[in-house]
């Protein structure tokens, strides 16, 4: 039985839920599967399969500024310590290969989770990474980057127009392996009466998710619809409160969160990249806030707004009867797609 690492980075908790489903199928075609990432993601994923071995990897310590404006400066000056992080997490690895640990690596987002002995995939859903005027040169730092690996997946249809990711997730005559894994999720779409009439998912890296939150209270406290917030805090226990008339809990599970969306008649959210993967495999209605200063949050929440799927507006703006905004949008409805070749993926860890 083959040890394959599921390693994915600790930015906000997409990256480690979007792996889920890549877990469980690993375990169905007999992998055995050691989970490796640090802070909120690691726990998230102890939590969902407590019977599966981990480990604590080297932290990214990925933190946003105050300010959305200075986003792009903050993540310019961390390349040193990200660089030295990267430089850790390989040599970690290199330690789990040579002991016999390991024998091929799903790499989430994780610039140094892999090794030249054994295969290894890298996850992304952006083959372009939007930084503005330096767009072009962070593109293709990223790009040599996913080079290393012996293949990359995008979780994303392959369709050129209809697709989610837009740019991001799609570039002419990449000179690496990509494959386009369709809309990966861990959500199943489950028909009911929607008893929450707003559900609001919070996320992503200190301070700006703990910044979304307060605004949030602030403009749905007095609403007279029934909401519901996850705070998108992984603690050793679930917690509930209430604030106004908003029931407020830190974490939900996979399958607990999987019913409130499905459930809910609207949802209020980041536009994060697996924030949309989710949305749309169970054909909600939503209103989108991107991180301020994220480009990619900014760009997909355009995109969308622009297709006519999702209204959305910048945090500063928020305002609670912006949201009347989202019935005049279609929603994201889901990709009519095969269903994810996972024993042909997995073929990969068959050679080196």
């Amino acid at each position: 039985m083959k040890t394959i690492m599921v390693a994915p980075l600790n930015w906000g908790l997409g990256h480690a839920t979007r792996c889920i489903p890549i877990i469980h199928a690993l375990k169905e075609q007999n992998f055995k599967v050691l989970i490796a990432s640090d802070g909120a993601a690691l726990t998230l994923l102890q939590k969902e399969f407590p019977d599966i071995e981990s480990i604590e990897l080297p932290s990214y310590r990925v933190r946003y500024p105050s300010h959305g404006f200075f986003f792009k400066w903050k993540m310019l000056f961390s390349l040193p310590r990200i660089y030295k992080t990267m430089i850790a997490e390989h040599k970690l690895t290199a330690k789990l290969v040579s002991e016999g640990k390991i024998d091929g690596i799903i790499s989430d987002s994780r610039f140094g989770a892999r090794n030249i002995k054994v295969p290894s995939a890298y996850i992304t859903h952006q083959l372009n990474v939007k930084t503005g005027s330096t767009t072009f040169l962070s593109s293709k730092m990223h790009q040599k980057i996913i080079k290393k690996f012996d293949v990359c997946w995008v979780p994303d249809v392959k369709a050129p127009v209809t697709n989610l990711s837009g740019r991001l997730g799609h570039i002419e005559k990449p000179n690496f392996s990509v494959e386009y894994l369709g809309v990966l999720s861990r959500m199943k779409k489950t028909p009911q009466p929607h008893s929450v009439d707003i559900l609001a998912l919070i996320s992503g890296p200190e301070p700006q998710r703990t910044y979304f939150e307060e605004s949030l209270k602030v403009e749905l406290e007095n609403s007279k619809k029934n909401v519901i917030m996850v705070r998108g805090v992984i603690e050793d226990e679930q917690k509930w409160t209430k604030h106004g008339n908003i029931s407020i809990v830190n974490f939900m599970q996979s399958s607990e969160l999987e019913e409130m969306i499905n459930k809910s008649e609207l949802i209020v959210s980041r536009s994060g990249y697996t924030t949309l993967l989710d949305l749309t495999i169970l054909d909600k209605k939503v209103f989108f806030v991107p991180t301020p200063g994220q480009y990619e949050q900014e760009y997909l929440a355009k995109r969308l707004k622009g297709l006519g799927i999702a209204p959305y507006c910048p945090q500063n703006k928020f305002k609670a009867e912006k949201l009347n905004e989202a019935v005049v949008y279609q929603g994201l409805k889901p990709f009519k797609q095969p269903l994810v070749d996972f024993s042909r993926l997995f073929s990969l860890f068959q050679g080196k």
